[in-house]
């Protein structure tokens, strides 16, 4: 593979006409498929297979004219301290703005509350529930300013009026904080380059690949059904990896260029070595993130789709628009240790004179030491207290890790709405005046077509259902024009994400096999309270298929690429311990709300359900890039001849900058998703945010030296009859030795981003 990279770094650079006008011809006709389709719309949520999906469904199709994927609203009155609802003038506000909003263009019906007799029991609130014939997110801007009208007209009669339903719901917004994560990527660049150039490649290519993917997503968003969180989420992980993946090709590109190295050789070998890092990183990621199809969650689905699409073009963005744009650089993206005049002149890079040490040229007669970096100091401590850094840092990710043992799952709803908003206050009005069971209503679907006596059937249905504890009221049967089809409304007693209204759905459903036997009618239990239990369970009962699968496949991949067992092994159970620890901040903030007011957090509540197993994927695939990235070093010093505790040091010396920069770099750009008016979005980026920087500063640059010192040797352990079946698909670049100069010269491509050479660099072929 090395060799294969090699040739297209070369290719790319001097081909750099071609490579660009590719690029950007591509970015152009993604964007003009972008602006001619039609906008995401509300993804449809379906989780086929469950008990939930399937009455919806069949109500689709019994009741064809209902718009049940349409768009409703609950106006929600009430009257003044000591008046009520059913007095002369707040009746005639209610009725006014009833007939007000009848009229509206994509409005299906409103239902008068008089009639409806949706009035509480004291009498002091009423509500008008209002549907729409288009969805949520399709709604025209006029008919939501309608809606806001009328309910602030009524408001004027003295009445309270608030609006909760998803009417009111928009595309979520990111907020300035991506622009400021953005802005610190840049000035880490700057920082870790010592050039605006160097520092400005990452960030144009990164942008570039999202661009494409970001607007592929939006030419397809009608035709496949993708939601605007899809492209949020693709934006969030794109432009994380893009940066990341171009930052280590030019760190590379800088150190070959320190060694002397022409400038399309350099790219060449950059491109070679680094680039076979960035092709293996990104396929772990592209794996966590497709596998999260093995869930059956459509909407999950093509979230993972979409984004490991965006990655896939960041990967080859970064193997062949780099190389090309260095080109284009010239000599303004200077060798590594060097300056650019803008940011302080220039200064001599260091040198290696052997093992262990390094001199720098000042232009004085004779030479001076250099001193080690603060890789090179930060790897030699661990190496010499290994049991007291694992130990702490296993101690502390578990201790993070707790909250996570009271993680709850759910999905939004008004309820997890901020208390400012009017919907957040429709859905407390509610719970006031009709009980806290009213805002999670349980539709009963009957299907009684197979029933000889479809009415009694339905009847003893409902009966059945009112006998069972935590049940306040049921609704009179609605019937289909066929008469064998029949809705019923029940309110349970308690809120919607309580164990007792779970436990009422399941016992609804165990009744439907009694049922069924004596009325030859199928009992079903759909709305939103009924999904969110049958999400949550598919969910569970995913994960441990969705990690076996994914884990494993990744596992299989660094056994190939690191010719060993424990390393693997040892980095899948980091991977475990920095994602429980991740989990257990998002439920300390987002549940428990700690730190709310720094998060801007103002409502907390259940973890949204797909969160846990979003963020697995997500974290995995990152994880393993500093993976990757910081032990291939290492791999490499040790196969070289050192020692494996002066491998550890080495393979630190020339990457715990670059990795450092990368894992802040990717912090900063997730943290800026933070602002997000989308609750989910909001938590993935905290969560992501917060577990790159437990993986990367705790379990890699900690754990991971630690645990490779006391394993020393038997770390790169492995099999003879496993070495001999597994393919060599040569990340160390010892076929560019070959293929070059035959190795004289070849130690300096162990050059780090400093300049530096490590010990063994006279022996040393290209390394990744």
């Amino acid at each position: 593979m090395a060799t294969f990279l090699y040739r297209l770094g070369r290719l790319a650079h001097r081909r750099r006409h071609l490579v660009a006008l590719f690029w950007v011809a591509l970015l152009t006709l993604a964007g003009v498929g972008a602006a001619s389709a039609p906008g995401a719309g509300s993804t449809s949520f379906s989780i086929p297979g469950t008990e939930a999906q399937k009455a919806f469904d069949l109500l689709e199709q019994r009741f064809p004219g209902m718009s049940a994927d349409g768009a409703t609203a609950r106006v929600v009155f009430k009257a003044p301290q000591g008046a009520k609802m059913t007095d002369a003038a707040n009746k005639a506000a209610v009725e006014t703005l009833v007939g007000t909003l009848a009229h509206g263009r994509e409005v299906a019906s409103v239902a008068d509350p008089y009639q409806a007799r949706a009035i509480s029991r004291d009498g002091t609130i009423a509500y008008a529930a209002v549907k729409y014939k288009a969805k949520g997110m399709e709604l025209a801007g006029s008919t939501r300013d309608a809606l806001k009208k009328a309910a602030q007209d009524a408001r004027r009669s003295g009445l309270t009026v608030e609006i909760g339903g998803d009417a009111l719901n928009t595309i979520p917004e990111t907020g300035p904080g991506e622009v400021v994560g953005v802005a610190i990527a840049a000035v880490v660049l700057i920082v870790t380059f010592g050039s605006l150039v160097a520092a400005g490649l990452p960030l144009v290519t990164a942008l570039i690949g999202v661009g494409i993917g970001v607007s592929t997503i939006t030419a397809l968003a009608d035709a496949l059904d993708l939601g605007s969180t899809t492209s949020i989420l693709a934006t969030m992980i794109g432009l994380a990896v893009g940066i990341d993946y171009a930052l280590f090709i030019v760190s590379r590109y800088r150190a070959e260029l320190a060694e002397g190295r022409e400038r399309e050789e350099a790219a060449g070998r950059a491109v070679g070595t680094a680039g076979s890092a960035v092709v293996f990183a990104g396929l772990t990621v592209v794996i966590a993130l497709v596998g999260l199809s093995v869930v059956r969650i459509p909407l999950l689905t093509k979230m993972g789709v979409a984004a490991a699409g965006t990655v896939a073009v960041a990967v080859l963005i970064a193997l062949t628009l780099i190389p090309a744009l260095l080109g284009y650089a010239g000599r303004r993206v200077r060798p590594a240790g060097e300056k650019s005049r803008f940011l302080g002149g220039t200064r001599a890079t260091a040198r290696s004179d052997g093992p262990g040490t390094a001199t720098q040229a000042d232009g004085r007669s004779g030479k001076q030491p250099v001193r080690p970096n603060m890789g090179t100091r930060w790897a030699t401590f661990v190496v010499r207290r290994p049991v007291a850094v694992l130990l702490l840092g296993v101690v502390g990710l578990g201790a993070a890790a707790i909250p996570a043992a009271s993680l709850e799952l759910g999905l939004p709803d008004d309820g997890s709405q901020p208390v400012s908003t009017t919907q957040r206050r429709a859905y407390d009005l509610l719970s006031e005046g009709f009980g806290p069971g009213f805002n999670g209503p349980l539709m009963v679907v009957v299907d009684a077509g197979g029933s000889d006596q479809p009415k009694a059937a339905v009847d003893t249905v409902a009966g059945r259902i009112k006998a069972l504890d935590d049940v306040v009221a049921l609704t009179p049967a609605t019937y289909n024009k066929a008469g064998d089809t029949a809705m019923i409304t029940v309110i349970p007693a308690s809120k919607p994400s309580s164990t007792s209204t779970e436990d009422l759905v399941h016992a609804i459903r165990g009744k439907g096999a009694d049922i069924e036997a004596t009325t030859d009618a199928k009992v079903l239990v759909t709305g939103s309270t009924a999904m969110n239990i049958d999400v949550s369970k598919k969910l569970n009962d995913a994960l441990v298929p969705y990690l076996v699968l994914v884990v494993g496949l990744a596992f299989l991949l660094l056994i190939v690429v690191f010719r060993s067992v424990l390393v693997p092994l040892k980095a899948a159970l980091g991977f475990l311990l920095s994602v429980l620890a991740a989990l257990g901040a998002v439920v300390a903030v987002f549940q428990w709300g700690w730190l709310s007011g720094v998060m801007n957090v103002e409502q907390t509540g259940p973890v949204m359900s797909m969160m846990p197993i979003f963020m697995v994927g997500v974290v995995f695939g990152l994880a393993m890039d500093y993976e990757v990235f910081l032990v291939t070093r290492m791999r490499e010093a040790y196969v070289h001849g050192e020692e494996p505790t002066q491998a550890i040091v080495t393979g630190f010396r020339h990457g715990a900058r670059v990795v450092t920069a990368a894992a802040i770099i990717m912090s900063a750009v997730f943290s800026g998703f933070i602002g997000s008016s989308e609750s989910m979005v909001k938590m993935i980026g905290f969560g992501l945010a917060i577990a790159v920087f437990f993986d990367a500063f705790i379990v890699r640059m900690a754990i991971v030296p630690a645990v490779l010192a006391l394993l020393g040797r038997r770390a790169w352990w492995l099999p003879k009859w496993l070495d001999r079946v597994l393919p060599d698909v040569d990340v160390e670049g010892e076929g560019l030795r070959a293929l070059t100069d035959g190795g004289a010269g070849d130690g300096g491509a162990a050059g780090d981003d400093d300049g530096h050479r490590g010990p063994g660099a006279d022996r040393e072929t290209a390394r990744v």
